[in-house]
């Protein structure tokens, strides 16, 4: 271990009267891996945005390179060697690769004439730092989200960072261009820079952090090598209690004979072809397989979005799908993977965002009916556990656990047969991700047939009966969940790839 780079002593911040953070030690070491944990909410954000100068705390200090900093700027924070990789990497996108690498770096050196020929030596020598290579006349745009995210690096490196903070940066990755990721840290690593993993995974936490640090209501509760937890333990420091993994069982209706759901040899373009299954009342389907393998897009087709070929049955009879609203007669919902662009209207009350699918079922009364609305809305807020002070709050203002629950509430409404969930907890954190899985299976147990589309494997296999597994938009393999392990399914997505 090298020596320490950064030291938080006794940072507390507050806003308007509420402790995000309280009395925050921290220590990084140079060429440290080191994981910061914590629930929405918890205070990882406010310190990050402490560390890198955003904001300044009320109390304590930060020790960089051993200067003692009250308060720091942007600009400080970043000429002591701190980068911060947020999840959209703050890249031009109509800029090229070394336009983005470089230019940061250029305006650093106060360069009052831009010179293509430095301009591209300093993108391959960050590039070259990292191990990796890219086309540096190629616009950002075009490259893929680890390309974006390899770009975003180097442009640390070439500002001469000595810490990287990375804030969730495997979402929206592939186990390929995981794997190329933590080469990447491992280099950096080697070279003495040190990593913040920001993480909900726990899975990953385990393979690439050396020492993880836990924050709850602001404080610091833990701070220990990895080797010294386990994923029990990680989830009770966390939350604050035990976290049961309790898989879901299906209890088959020998009754029922025709699926809730049936699809047959469903085709889209270049997205899926020939895709066939059934699904039936009370069962919770999980479909997975890495990005590009067709399941959003497959998704999307059940949901009326998209032209396909090949038919869809719900209740033994043939449904005629053109688009959202005839999903709706037909008693389907769709919670999207992204929440925030797809799901809601952030500038809207909540009860604006719980009823607008059920808004026909008030007819005329909607215009003279906003109480009956709020009260509507305000019956979810309560069944659905929602934390939100009362239905006319921002969505906006919500954790990202509770905008899922809002999400999924404004479907509910509907009185659904069939509920398609997109990585229904994806960013979320690990208490709001078991409360969120025992609402999907409490909803299936009352008769819904459900489809749960995830590639958290873990997710997968504790609240679904059977699972799909999707490759090169086809349906590789089927599986009963109690015929597998976290490790066998894994492997099986590693070999999809």
């Amino acid at each position: 271990m090298g020596s320490s780079f950064l030291e938080v002593k006794g940072i507390s911040k507050s806003f308007g009267g509420v402790r995000a953070l309280q009395n925050v030690d921290l220590k990084i070491e140079s060429g440290e891996i080191y994981c910061l944990m914590g629930e929405n909410g918890s205070g990882k954000s406010t310190l990050i945005k402490i560390i890198s100068g955003v904001y300044t705390p009320d109390e304590g200090e930060m020790i960089l390179n051993g200067k003692h900093y009250r308060k720091i700027t942007p600009a400080e924070s970043i000429r002591e060697g701190i980068q911060i990789i947020y999840q959209d990497f703050s890249v031009f996108p109509n800029l090229s690769v070394s336009e983005n690498i470089a230019l940061s770096a250029m305006a650093n050196d106060k360069d009052k004439i831009i010179s293509k020929k430095k301009m591209d030596r300093i993108a391959i020598s960050a590039l070259e730092r990292i191990s990796v290579s890219l086309p540096l006349e190629r616009p950002v745009e075009e490259l893929s989200v680890a390309g974006k995210q390899i770009v975003a690096i180097a442009r640390g490196i070439a500002q001469d960072a000595k810490l990287l903070v990375m804030d969730e940066p495997t979402t929206a990755l592939t186990h390929k261009e995981i794997e190329a990721l933590y080469k990447i840290v491992g280099t950096l690593k080697q070279k003495g820079i040190a990593v913040i993993f920001v993480s909900h995974k726990l899975e990953e936490v385990f393979q690439i952090s050396e020492r993880i640090a836990i924050l709850r209501n602001g404080k610091k509760v833990l701070d220990d090598k990895t080797e010294n937890f386990d994923k029990n333990s990680l989830a009770y420091h966390m939350t604050g209690r035990e976290i049961p993994s309790i898989p879901y069982e299906y209890i088959k209706d020998e009754a029922q004979t025709v699926p809730v759901m049936e699809v047959k040899n469903l085709s889209m373009g270049n997205a899926f072809e020939n895709i066939s299954f059934c699904l039936y009342s009370r069962e919770i389907l999980g479909i997975t397989g890495q990005l590009g393998c067709g399941r959003t897009e497959l998704a999307k087709a059940l949901f009326g979005i998209g032209k396909y070929t090949g038919s869809i049955w719900v209740e033994g009879r043939k449904a005629d799908i053109k688009n959202i609203l005839d999903t709706k007669k037909y008693g389907i919902g769709y919670v999207p993977e992204d929440r925030l662009s797809e799901g809601l209207f952030l500038v809207k009350p909540l009860t604006d965002n719980i009823t607008v699918s059920s808004m026909d079922s008030y007819g005329s009364r909607v215009c003279c009916g906003r109480k009956e609305l709020t009260q509507a809305a305000g019956g979810w807020l309560s069944s659905l556990s929602i934390a939100a002070e009362n239905p006319e709050v921002l969505a906006s203002d919500l954790s990202g656990g509770n905008q899922q629950r809002i999400v999924l509430a404004k479907w509910l409404a509907t009185n659904p047969k069939i509920l398609i969930l997109n990585c229904p907890t994806v960013g979320v954190d690990i208490g709001s991700k078991n409360q969120i899985h025992e609402i999907i299976k409490d909803l299936a147990r009352q008769g819904i047939g459900i489809i749960v589309i995830s590639d958290d494997i873990s997710e997968i296999l504790t609240v679904c009966n059977r699972i799909l597994l999707m490759r090169s938009g086809k349906i590789a393999k089927e599986i009963e969940s109690k015929d597998t392990t976290v490790e066998e399914l894994e492997e099986d997505l590693i070999r999809a790839e």
